[in-house]
């Protein structure tokens, strides 16, 4: 009997040894604690050599995809309808007197040129608008004549020129093969203005609150037999622009340039910096130039304002800019800066192309509207580029006839 229960304490001891040894076989081997850790003998990286490498996937870049249907527009580098591709633009001579305001339709333009019309009445300037997308034009004005410089700056954009006459001196130009043009015709308003400030562009029919019918500019375009799309006299994009955004910070002889003046002594033309959009804002008359249809105030993303000399052709203050040439007159603005530039325009179909004086490469605009003035070299130096500090102490003061109309001569 003792035997027996002697050989049965054996055996449970023995059933509990083996227990034991298999619950430490299932146990998984414990990495030392921090402070145990042998650097090269049981650190982690030890103990996990032989393990499978596992690499972090590299995140997915998403090509940018152009806009279906749209292209960059060669005059803004902004996404447009591709139907536009081929298409030619306009360029719209804008009445630029006071009493022709309110302007309409100009905020709709690609680019705006201003320059001086008349070496009398204290110099007033006209408005020159160029513009791809016109087919649905609503109303723009109103419009007023040409001078022989327009012919010149239309061409190099290969651009139908839109006014009402000009001076026998626009004659020879007519001529040119290069030219295409529209006088006169277009749509008159009863806006309770003499008639010259009456005439406006519309790209469809319109008929007046008296009746009268006139033909859009679709139909005088066609009528015309004038192509729509570019021709053989077409001289090629005229911008570069950047492909990041240019904030001229960098470049030599950059300047602080939030206020501009420009000596056209009659209407006050100035451009003010907007902080907040990062836009030049056009001022003239002592006041933001507000567009009829849009209710908004005219705006850039680029502004040139360079000195062209230029030619007195009578005592009625006819004049033509010598643009046929090169010149070191000049500013490019963007962004709230401004560098110095230099110009240069070999023939009259030819683009002016501007110039980094320093480097010699072509300036490259930002994505946008532009704004150009051409400045009579005989004033370039009352051209004020400034901080907007003091902007009244360097401005030039006079101002005879900014606060009056003057009626300058068709």
């Amino acid at each position: 009997m003792k035997k027996l229960k002697i050989s049965a304490l054996i055996i449970a001891l023995m059933a509990m040894v083996v227990a034991g040894c298999s619950q430490e076989e299932k146990e998984a081997p414990k990495v030392p604690a921090v402070e145990e850790i042998v650097p090269g003998v049981n650190d982690v990286d030890t103990l996990n050599q032989g393990a499978e490498p596992t690499e972090e996937p590299e995140p997915e870049v998403e090509e940018e995809k152009d806009p279906e249907g749209m292209y960059r527009s060669e005059l803004t580098n902004e996404w447009i309808d591709e139907t536009l591709k081929n298409q030619r633009p306009i360029a719209v001579m804008v009445d630029n007197e006071r009493t022709a305001l309110d302007h309409f339709g100009v905020n709709s333009a690609d680019i705006v040129y201003e320059m001086m019309n008349s070496t009398e009445n204290d110099r007033i300037s006209r408005l020159m608008v160029v513009m791809k997308d016109w087919k649905n034009v609503e109303q723009l004005g109103s419009i007023r004549s040409t001078r022989p410089t327009n012919f010149m700056i239309a061409a190099e954009y290969n651009a139908i020129l839109i006014h009402d006459g000009g001076p026998f001196y626009n004659d020879e130009y007519y001529k040119k093969s290069y030219v295409n043009n529209l006088s006169g015709g277009f749509a008159r308003f009863i806006n309770g203005k003499n008639l010259e400030f009456t005439e406006y562009v519309t790209a469809e029919e319109y008929t007046n609150t008296k009746g009268k019918k006139y033909d859009g500019l679709n139909k005088r375009i066609e009528d015309a037999k004038y192509s729509t799309e570019y021709n053989e006299f077409y001289p090629g994009t005229h911008f570069e622009f950047a492909e990041e955004e240019n904030d001229l910070s960098s470049s030599t002889n950059a300047k602080d340039a939030t206020y501009v003046k420009m000596p056209f002594y009659h209407n006050s033309s100035e451009l003010k910096y907007n902080k907040d959009t990062n836009l030049y804002e056009y001022y003239e008359y002592g006041k933001p130039h507000i567009d009829a249809l849009t209710g908004e105030v005219t705006a850039f993303k680029n502004a040139i304002v360079y000195g062209v000399s230029h030619t007195k052709l009578d005592a009625n203050g006819y004049l033509i800019y010598n643009v046929i040439g090169k010149g070191d007159h000049g500013y490019f603005l963007t962004n709230g800066k401004a560098i110095p530039i230099s110009w240069i325009k070999p023939e009259e179909t030819a683009i002016t192309e501007f110039y980094i004086p320093e480097t010699g490469e072509k300036i490259k605009l930002n994505t946008g509207k532009t704004y150009i003035a051409i400045i009579p070299d005989d004033t370039w130096n009352e051209v004020v580029v400034s901080d907007g500090s003091t902007p009244s102490s360097d401005a030039n003061t006079n101002t005879t006839a900014a606060n009056t109309d003057t009626t300058v001569t068709n």
